[in-house]
């Protein structure tokens, strides 16, 4: 699992300019804001949060089409399945998405405290933006994996994957742009959102790699 890990992370990364073109759209989205918006900046502060949120979700959605296309191009899916005999098929696709996770949507993370001062956010909203990114972005890699496995059969899938997924993320985005602006907001709670945020990351850690692992078997048939 570790050997598949660090394989899957390095494919992330390289495969299509992983991580950078994520950034690079993430930046391009958050970047025009202001100039759509206006000059208006307290305006700004206040849909800060809901501009990052979207602007990572988005960026998230480029690469799920890549999570198992590349190993059914080269043959390595049904190899992983053979190996998978040895334990279930679905900690594979985990690993898998952790993998993801790690190498395409973490640096989206790490880069939206930098992204936050273009919306003229505080530093304990930024703070609070980036905390629920980090832990709900990896409940949106579980949920594109259904997407990825659905589609992987297809020659073009990738916007088949955004159209699946996006639906399933709304919930995930509720929940984190509430606990966003929680922190920030006296009349707004801050802990409840961000426990259920946590609780729909763990239940789609769950049932991601299960609906994905089971879709990937229907499509190698």
């Amino acid at each position: 699992m570790l050997a598949l890990f660090i394989r899957d992370l390095r494919l992330s990364i390289r495969a299509g300019g992983g991580a950078l073109i994520g950034i690079l759209f993430f930046l391009a989205v958050i970047s025009i804001m202001p100039f759509g918006i206006g000059p208006d900046l307290n305006l700004l502060s206040r849909i800060g949060p809901a501009m990052l949120w979207i602007g990572a979700l988005l960026a998230t959605l480029l690469g799920l089409d890549r999570l198992f296309q590349g190993d059914r191009d080269d043959g390595s899916l049904d190899l992983l399945f053979i190996a998978s005999e040895r334990h279930a098929t679905s900690l594979t696709v985990l690993v898998k998405c952790a993998a993801h996770w790690t190498g395409s949507v973490l640096p989206l993370v790490l880069a939206s405290p930098l992204l936050g001062l273009f919306m003229n956010m505080d530093a304990t909203a930024i703070g609070a933006t980036a905390l629920t990114l980090l832990v709900g972005t990896p409940a949106i890699t579980f949920v594109g994996a259904v997407g990825a496995a659905l589609a992987v059969s297809l020659p073009r899938g990738g916007l088949l994957v955004s159209v699946i997924v996006l639906p399933l993320t709304i919930p995930v985005l509720i929940f984190g742009v509430s606990a966003s602006y929680g922190a920030t907001v006296e009349s707004a709670p801050f802990s409840a959102p961000l426990m259920i945020l946590m609780a729909i990351t763990l239940f789609f850690a769950v049932l991601g790699p299960v609906s994905a692992a089971s879709a990937l078997k229907i499509s190698t048939d």
